[in-house]
Formats: C-alpha cells, sequence, structure tokens
C-alpha cells in the first residue's frame, strides 16, 4: 500500500545572515507513520529545520507544505516538544494547569471548556502519570518534567509529534524508557525528533535526516532498517 506524504519540502534555502545560507537546496518528504530522526553536528542546522517546518521561521527560497498546507495553517495538527533549555520550571503553575495550557491555542479569549478538561484528563490517563497532576512543575523530576510536556504536546491529538533533543539531562534508564514510550505513541502519531544518541536513533528510528551547514550535501535521507554503520556512511558523521 502507498505510504502517505504529509510533509513536502522542496529545495529550501535558508541563512539568519544575507548571502550566508544554513540550508541550502534541502528536499525531501515525511510519510505518514514515520519515526524520523534529524542528527548532525552542533549548529549545522537541525533546529534551524525544525523551526522552519513548524513555520516558526520563513525559507528564503522554497516551499514547505503539511497536509497540503503552509505550516502556519497545519499548526492544529502538530504537537511539539522544544528544547528544556526555553522552560522556566520555577513558574509557579502545576503539572496539570501546564498541560490544560496546551489547549490555548483553542480558547485564547475565553474560560477553558469541559472538552478541554477532559482531553487533559485523558492524556494524563494514558501517559500512566495522574500522580502528577496537582505537583507544582519544579517539583517534578527530570523524567517526570519531560512526561509532562508530552502530554501537553499531545493534548490535541495532533497527528505529528515534534521533538528537539528531548533526551538532554536524562540518565540512560529513562531515555531508554522514553524513546519506548515514543516507539509506542508511533503507533497513532508520527514522530519527528531531533537527537544526538546515535544508538537510541538506530534501535527506534524508521527514517533519518542528517544536516550540516550545507556542506556534504545538506541534508541525507536513509529509510528502512537503520544501523549505525548506515547512518555514518550515508550522513558522513
Amino acid at each position: 500500500m502507498k505510504r502517505k506524504e504529509i510533509i513536502k519540502i522542496e529545495n529550501i534555502f535558508f541563512g539568519y545572515e544575507k548571502d550566508k545560507d544554513i540550508l541550502k537546496g534541502v528536499t525531501f518528504s515525511v510519510y505518514e507513520g514515520d519515526f524520523l530522526g534529524i542528527i548532525g553536528p552542533n549548529g549545522g542546522g537541525k533546529t534551524t529545520l525544525l523551526k522552519l517546518i513548524l513555520g516558526l521561521l520563513r525559507p528564503r527560497r522554497g516551499k514547505i507544505s503539511i497536509f497540503n498546507l503552509p505550516p502556519q495553517k497545519a499548526r492544529e495538527k502538530i504537537g511539539y516538544l522544544s528544547q528544556f533549555k526555553d522552560i522556566d520550571f520555577d513558574f509557579p503553575i502545576t503539572a496539570y494547569q501546564v498541560v490544560l495550557l496546551g489547549r490555548v491555542n483553542k480558547n485564547i479569549f475565553k474560560h477553558y471548556t469541559k472538552e478541554d478538561r477532559l482531553a487533559t484528563d485523558k492524556i494524563f490517563q494514558k501517559l500512566n502519570i495522574e500522580k502528577l497532576k496537582n505537583k507544582k512543575l519544579n517539583e517534578l523530576s527530570g523524567g517526570e518534567k519531560q512526561m509532562v510536556f508530552v502530554a501537553r504536546a499531545l493534548v490535541n491529538n495532533p497527528r505529528i509529534l515534534f521533538l528537539d533533543e528531548p533526551m538532554a539531562n536524562l540518565d540512560i534508564h529513562h531515555q531508554e524508557s522514553f524513546y519506548q514510550l515514543l516507539q509506542k505513541l508511533n503507533k497513532e502519531v508520527t514522530i519527528i525528533i531531533i537527537e544526538h544518541d546515535l544508538d537510541m536513533i538506530k534501535k527506534y528510528a524508521k527514517e533519518v535526516v542528517c544536516v550540516d551547514r550545507c556542506r556534504r550535501g545538506a541534508v541525507k535521507y536513509h529509510g528502512g532498517e537503520l544501523t549505525e554503520e548506515k547512518i555514518r556512511k550515508s550522513c558522513s558523521v
């Protein structure tokens, strides 16, 4: 059966400075059910590529479409877990409130509805983290914080889940458990993850994109069964 193309990236060029492109001629597609790892050196353009797909940045040239829509018009179909360094964990808020805020894009000018609260309760149950509901954000362990923000990213039932280096500051036990959760979620949602750990990528990802500041072809795509040797050969890492 032919797989459904849900993200199409065509000949993308982008740079923060004029005439200094970080990404140059990037072209690839993402299909429904993919578990795609984005890898490459620090500063190579991985997070920039992710922000372009999310519509947080606009390409200088080229086109990106998600479900045949511009990224800005497809946001209700997307869940996003940013890098933890971008989050203020001292903010006085409970885990439940954090996840409920994930519904705000549907309720910017009104109070939360019964539907919002039911959706929030449901995702706590699905991820088996109901015991965390009333805990303050700064009371949670690293692994617990991660689960809460995954719940927030999933509370609107997205069709694609984006994660930007979610393994940072987690020990190997929590990393393995988290990837097992992503593997389970991948049965229902397409996953795109920025990751440095090749061991985790070769074990859990189905496809890989390599990004390296326009060098060696900028982006190379590898589908099918992944091994470290295949990743290193196709991506020159």
